[in-house]
């Protein structure tokens, strides 16, 4: 069973996080700014295989009144629904601890700094989460783990980080009109060379088994296992020896006026649908059922692409840039491990 929900009111966002941390809702939507309107929607449907193991979190008010966080985290292994949650709630605020911690050694900056601050604020937070989960004695992430890929929105200026093979997206207009798709990351496969290239120096393995050719893993040096199919995750430590880090991937975006929406998803979601047809879909539906429609569009692929397989879990999250600047695009990328 899946859950979508576009809009949750909170006067304290410290009791709703408490609150959120008892729950087992896979996607939820945190408002602790002064605006009334929901800036997306976010939905998570559970697939065929078990346990729904993806998590998503969609937060209004983060960092400034009109900053938003978003946040896709995709499960694996035996207890990665657990170690999706745990990153969808506690990710946040060690975010927001590590950007005061710079900041307050950079009492000169300005807003060009900012963006580089949260960029260091991103990589520092992802590495401390990646070692409490390591710290956690009730919670085995030997061969369990998480993907996340986070978006936050300060402003006119996008900081993206990316760990692992979930996907952000921005929609964008042409200038004669046209809906385009711009992928903002990178999936982080085995089959990336400059990935693979990091696993073998590490003598960990890269190949795709006979009878699933299509799919690169990685592998202990001396044993066909786990078999992970990406290179940087939370968890999965037996294989963080071997070249597989908690390291995120960092990039910018300025956002200008043809700039419409971002969209985060799964692979759940990506296997079965392309950038385009995802951004067509979220440009044909409203504020509250972007997501909802671009879940049930990936289900109904799955049935028809896939009518013997087993459904992966679905998470969609989309989020409207409420500020715009004329400006045009401009795309950096501070750091790339």
């Amino acid at each position: 069973m899946g859950n979508c929900i576009s809009s949750v009111a909170s006067a304290n966002i410290h009791d709703e996080i408490v609150k959120i941390q008892d729950t087992y809702e896979n996607a939820i939507f945190i408002d602790s700014s002064s605006c009334k309107t929901p800036t997306g929607s976010v939905c998570s449907q559970q697939g065929q295989k078990g346990l729904n193991q993806d998590s998503a979190i969609l937060q209004q008010g983060f960092g400034m009144d009109d900053g938003v966080l978003c946040g896709v985290f995709d499960g694996h292994g035996m207890n990665g629904q657990v170690a999706s949650r745990l990153v969808r709630s506690w990710l946040p605020g060690l975010l927001l601890s590590q950007k005061k911690v710079i900041s307050s050694f950079n009492l000169d900056s300005n807003k060009n700094d900012s963006v580089e601050e949260w960029s260091k604020a991103c990589i520092g937070a992802y590495k401390v989460m990646d070692k409490e989960l390591k710290l956690q004695e009730n919670l085995d992430c030997s061969c369990s783990g998480t993907t996340s890929v986070t978006v936050i929105k300060q402003g006119e200026d996008l900081v993206i980080a990316n760990l692992g093979d979930s996907r952000a997206v921005l929609g964008t207009s042409s200038d004669n009109g046209d809906m385009m798709a711009v992928q903002l990351t990178t999936d982080l496969k085995p089959s990336v060379p400059e990935e693979a290239e990091r696993i073998t120096k590490s003598n960990g393995r890269v190949f795709a088994l006979e009878n699933e050719a299509h799919v690169t893993r990685v592998w202990l040096p001396d044993q066909n296992f786990p078999g992970l199919a990406m290179t940087r995750a939370f968890g999965d430590f037996d294989l963080k020896d071997y070249g597989v880090i908690a390291i995120p991937q960092i990039s910018h975006h300025h956002l200008n006026n043809n700039d419409k929406f971002v969209v985060l998803a799964s692979d759940g979601v990506w296997d079965v649908l392309s950038n385009k047809e995802v951004v067509s879909i979220v440009s044909l539906a409203t504020r509250e059922t972007a997501a909802k429609a671009v879940v049930d569009a990936a289900v109904t692929s799955w049935k028809r692409k896939f009518p013997m397989s087993k459904m992966d879990d679905i998470c969609f999250l989309h989020v409207l840039p409420e500020k715009m600047s004329t400006r045009s695009n401009e795309e950096k990328k501070y750091q790339v491990f």
